[in-house]
């Protein structure tokens, strides 16, 4: 197995840390994609990972500042009874072309995780997927496709919070489904399917890479880097490490009667968040 775990290169960052270092890898971004234009290169990006874990705003800070023309995201959605059937063709079909980058917000691989943990696929469907899916993914590299496979990892309580944010959210409440609080109560099923795909599919020419995605900001930001990183492309500058400690001066607060104190950034940011929302709710009542 071959799994790649990228998630030490930033750690406790401001947002003004954030957006200053955003900017900076952008910028490295767009001179990626002039280099693929350049050359016909073919990018295909996949973002895995569980309901709420980033991969929607992770993507969007990616294509934030590229050339429109020369980049999709692909997202199935639900699946017709002919997608499910010829599954890896399916995809196949979206892949891109030269001179292009696709980014996929979720991928083949929902046929690995959330498809079996579902019941949305049968057995011989997931049995015939995990058996053919490294040599379909070989004959693509070989062919010249450029596949980075990232899986945004999100823990349990992180995932619950998120769930909370959305649902009272007056911009994002839709945002979260039945179907999403029907995935979480099957928790150890996914993780289950899983790390069996990553023992099965993480390969020396397509691995797997694992970015902790309990902050966001730091999920993206890792993401990017870890792209640039991986392609030589025309005007690359070298990406100095950067680690960062947290500068708020307050790291504590009260929540629901219950005092938190020494919290890290991200769990500072969670809470703020919810505490907004009840600060909200308490004035319109």
């Amino acid at each position: 197995m071959s799994v790649k775990y990228f998630n030490t290169d930033y750690k406790n960052i401001s947002e003004s840390q954030y957006q200053d270092e955003k900017f900076k890898l952008q910028v490295e971004l767009l001179k990626l994609q002039e280099w693929i234009v350049k050359k016909d290169k073919r990018i295909a990006i996949i973002f895995e990972g569980r309901d709420a874990a980033g991969k929607g705003s992770t993507i969007k800070r990616f294509i934030e500042h590229l050339i429109p023309k020369h980049f999709r995201v692909y997202e199935l959605g639900t699946p017709s009874e002919q997608q499910n059937k010829h599954w890896l063709q399916t995809h196949e079909k979206a892949l891109p072309k030269k001179g292009e980058i696709v980014f996929f917000d979720r991928s083949w691989y929902s046929r690995a995780m959330i498809q079996p943990t579902m019941g949305y696929c049968n057995k011989s469907q997931y049995k015939y997927f995990m058996e053919n899916v490294n040599s379909w993914e070989k004959n693509l590299i070989d062919d010249g496709l450029i596949l980075i496979k990232f899986y945004l990892s999100v823990n349990k309580p992180t995932q619950k919070m998120r769930f909370h944010i959305r649902e009272n959210h007056q911009l994002k409440y839709w945002k979260l489904s039945s179907n999403d609080l029907k995935t979480l109560k099957k928790w150890e099923e996914y993780t289950f399917y899983k790390n069996q795909m990553f023992e099965k599919t993480s390969t020396d020419y397509s691995p797997w890479v694992i970015i902790n995605s309990n902050d966001k900001m730091v999920a993206r930001l890792n993401a990017m880097r870890y792209v640039l990183n991986e392609i030589n492309y025309e005007g690359k500058i070298k990406l100095a490490k950067a680690e960062w400690e947290f500068d708020i001066n307050d790291n504590n607060l009260t929540l629901f009667g219950v005092h938190f104190d020494d919290l890290n950034p991200s769990q500072y940011a969670l809470l703020s968040k919810l505490k907004q929302l009840e600060t909200t709710k308490k004035i319109k009542g």
